[in-house]
């Protein structure tokens, strides 16, 4: 039996949407039919968490426009290539594509330039499919501060705890991911209701304002929540020639610490996305200190999945365990409602 083909496997961000809607809009699904459903497919992916993230060309006044281009381009991915993927919206919709051979797709926010205060925004995107949301990016938002911001020591703004609040009025997952550490610790104050790390790694293993401390994988993990361990090599290990074994030793870390059933994967693909977007004359790419075009080799895109199984697999976890961390943690917190 092939386990990683077997089992249920699930990604909690990847960003192939802007790459989508760079595109014209008529080509949209036929460009992600060719271009990642093979992908997609290949790495044994049954639910995909598809982030909605607003760079800055867009921001501040066309952040609302670009947010819903994007997840409208979702919505015709999704229209026009029934046989293949289902737009999850409603409790059931993963269960019910999944049974049916249908990769699920959840739409996130990363970040909410697009909201700012105006926190009645969150529940209209809600309506148009949101399912997951977290509250920043590196820098500093309306609702609080990014990891990049940590030397401020800033907790979550009046809004921010609002916005708590109506997310899980709501039954949208509240994630950490780019949360400041501070920020971090006021949300699991205040969270009644499973948190997520869609992309974060350990600060343990990797000492980045990116990563999350053991305290905060505890904190994650008292919620019922998952932390979906992050790919960027940048984040897992300050080795030049990053390996598949760099990745497993965070699953495993978390896995120690949070417990074998608050464990996920987050694989943040850049490769295309830089690879598309950056001209030469802005290379070398560097995002917090980090050389971003640094991948773990056979990890620059979805069809490497399987590699982080086998890797699992050679360290002894048990298949039992693996079938978690691969998938089954992080579909029972977003199959929630």
């Amino acid at each position: 039996m092939n386990l990683h083909q077997d089992a249920l496997v699930a990604d909690g961000h990847n960003d192939l949407l802007m790459l989508v809607a760079r595109r014209p809009k008529e080509v949209w699904p036929e460009y992600f039919r060719e271009r990642w459903l093979p992908q997609l497919r290949t790495g044994g992916i049954d639910v995909q968490v598809l982030p909605v993230f607003i760079d800055a060309e867009f921001r501040p006044e066309g952040a609302l426009r670009e947010t819903l281009r994007m997840i409208e381009a979702a919505h015709r991915i999704a229209e026009a290539n029934t046989d293949q993927v289902m737009l999850c919206t409603a409790p059931g919709d993963i269960a019910a594509a999944t049974e049916a051979d249908r990769i699920a797709l959840v739409l996130a926010l990363e970040g909410c330039p697009q909201i700012d205060t105006d926190l009645e925004l969150l529940q209209t995107l809600h309506r148009l499919g949101v399912r997951m949301v977290s509250f920043t990016h590196f820098g500093r938002s309306a609702l609080g501060d990014g990891s990049g911001e940590d030397a401020a020591g800033s907790r979550l703004t009046h809004a921010g705890v609002e916005a708590v609040g109506l997310l899980e009025e709501l039954g949208v997952l509240i994630d950490v991911s780019h949360v400041g550490r501070a920020g971090t610790e006021h949300i699991l104050e205040l969270a009644t209701k499973p948190v997520v790390a869609s992309h974060s790694s350990a600060y343990a293993l990797r000492e980045h304002h990116r990563n999350l401390t053991d305290d905060q994988l505890r904190g994650i993990a008292a919620t019922g929540g998952v932390v979906c361990v992050n790919f960027f090599a940048g984040f897992l290990t300050a080795d030049e020639k990053p390996t598949v074994d760099h990745l497993a030793d965070h699953l495993l870390h978390v896995l120690e610490v949070a417990g074998e059933d608050h464990v996920g994967f987050g694989s943040d693909f850049v490769a295309e996305v830089f690879g598309e977007k950056i001209p030469a004359c802005d290379r070398p790419v560097i995002i917090q200190g980090l050389d971003a075009e640094l991948y773990v080799p056979g990890l620059e895109g979805p069809a490497g999945m399987p590699l982080v199984t086998d890797a699992l697999l050679r360290r002894g976890v048990p298949e039992t365990t693996i079938r978690k961390v691969i998938g089954e943690n992080l579909i029972r917190v977003l199959s929630l409602e």
